[in-house]
């Protein structure tokens, strides 16, 4: 049943539909900086904790917040992109915020926005407009801190006119290379940005190339490094069938027995990270370790839809965001980790800016047969011009073509279905709309 927030909701996205896609950028922080000056400045009201990297950012952000959940703080969460509803990027207390709130949120802005249209040569983006009303969001709630995630690079991401005490730079690949750059070093550099002066830098194992810019940024920024490996990381690591179990060393002290219900090395890195953040954070030290239970709770606790989530059981159907090479690597390693298939059929619909080619390089080896499509986004890349690029990768006995989304599913599972082996499954990936729209298919949050 539809209610009226459902029907305000429809109409901020209409108008948020008008402005510029995520995918269309004029790096600049100065609309965004115009626009938070009209509004008080609202970001500087509360701490932040800031994350930036290549993967990962999405998964670390909702650690870190549920671990400082369970240290009994209100957190706001701002993360990007969504799945299925624009909510999911404002989150405040554990929950996306609602559609009557987003509404009024935005009513409250929006003349503002309007005077900063006036004045810039270029409109305020939709990413832009989003982010504000983030900031705005949790300084009327009022939160204890916000966790908020970039959305593209760092230094001129429209998140950047926060300063964080703590930034978190998750690993680094190639991405985005038409506006980061086209080497780790030279987008190592653009995340870099989300170092200030006095903060602490929190800092996945990079490349090398990667992890020189940053410290070398973070020591001109005036700002402490942490490093994984060095100071903190993943002690000890044990998958089991709803996730891992953990030793990590933390900043402060040792955490045993720290159940993760989320698959894959990568989550055990992006663990580490989030908890040398918490750590930093709350003031933790060498002679003061955080309560390992309030540790394990917020751990225990944390979820990452879309992230080889199980949305579906015989067989099992597997939804994953992964949209570069670096990322797909991790999701194939996870795979086989955590799963016994032994048939596995892939549905595949990537973005057209992408690399498909490195995509379906890393899972030609992982996957039976994979069936290519189309996801909803407006910048999706064609089914049959991805057909032609996994015929290349898998050879054409091994591929199938089906335009619909829900109709490849269809194909997938009912391959898996028909296999005469026990152990077959489903993997649906490609880009995060891929994901979010096979969850809303399958009905993700009642699957299990």
């Amino acid at each position: 049943m539809s209610s009226p927030g459902d029907a305000e909701l429809a109409r901020v996205e209409a108008e948020l539909a008008t402005r510029w896609p995520e995918s269309r950028l004029d790096p600049t922080i100065a609309r965004i900086a115009a626009l938070v000056d009209l509004l008080g400045s609202p970001q500087r009201t509360y701490p932040v904790v800031h994350v930036a990297g290549t993967n990962g950012k999405t998964s670390t952000c909702r650690m870190i917040s549920s671990l400082l959940t369970a240290f009994g703080l209100r957190i706001g969460r701002i993360t990007s992109p969504h799945l299925e509803s624009v909510t999911e990027r404002i989150v405040l207390d554990s929950a996306p915020i609602s559609g009557e709130r987003f509404a009024a949120v935005y009513d409250d802005i929006a003349p503002y926005v309007a005077m900063v249209d006036a004045q810039q040569p270029v409109p305020m983006s939709y990413f832009e407009v989003l982010t504000a009303m983030g900031f705005v969001a949790f300084a009327d709630a009022p939160v204890d801190v916000a966790v908020v995630e970039v959305g593209m690079g760092g230094r001129w991401d429209s998140t950047n006119v926060a300063d964080g005490q703590v930034a978190v730079i998750t690993p680094i690949a190639l991405d985005h290379t038409r506006y980061l750059g086209n080497t780790v070093a030279a987008i190592a550099g653009e995340k870099a940005g989300i170092i200030k002066a006095g903060a602490t830098a929190i800092l996945a194992a990079q490349d090398p190339a990667a992890g020189q810019v940053l410290e070398r940024a973070a020591v001109d920024a005036g700002a402490s490094v942490a490093r994984e490996g060095a100071d903190f990381g993943v002690a000890d690591r044990r998958p089991g069938v709803d996730g891992q179990l953990l030793t990590l060393q933390g900043l402060s002290g040792r955490y045993d027995d720290v159940f993760l219900p989320l698959y894959g090395g990568y989550q055990a890195q992006n663990a580490a990270c989030s908890l040398a953040a918490v750590e930093t954070f709350l003031g933790a030290g060498p002679e003061r370790a955080l309560a390992a239970d309030l540790v394990r709770e917020g751990f225990a606790a944390a979820r990452s839809p879309g992230r080889l989530e199980i949305v579906r059981s015989s067989p099992t159907v597997l939804v994953d965001a992964s949209h570069n090479p670096a990322g797909m690597a991790a999701t194939v390693a996870a795979v086989r980790e955590s799963f016994a298939f032994r048939r596995l059929i892939g549905v595949v619909a990537i973005v057209a800016d992408k690399d498909a080619h490195g995509i379906l390089d890393q899972l030609e080896p992982l996957l039976d047969h994979v069936v290519v499509t189309e996801s909803s986004s407006h910048r999706r890349m064609p089914a049959g011009e991805l057909g032609e690029l996994a015929s290349v990768a898998f050879g054409s006995a091994r591929v199938s073509v089906i335009d619909s989304l829900a109709d490849a599913i269809d194909e997938a599972i009912g391959r898996a279905g028909s296999d005469d082996l026990a152990g077959a499954g489903v993997l649906v990936t490609g880009s995060v709309i891929t994901a979010g729209d096979a969850r809303a298919m399958l009905g993700a949050d009642h699957a299990r």
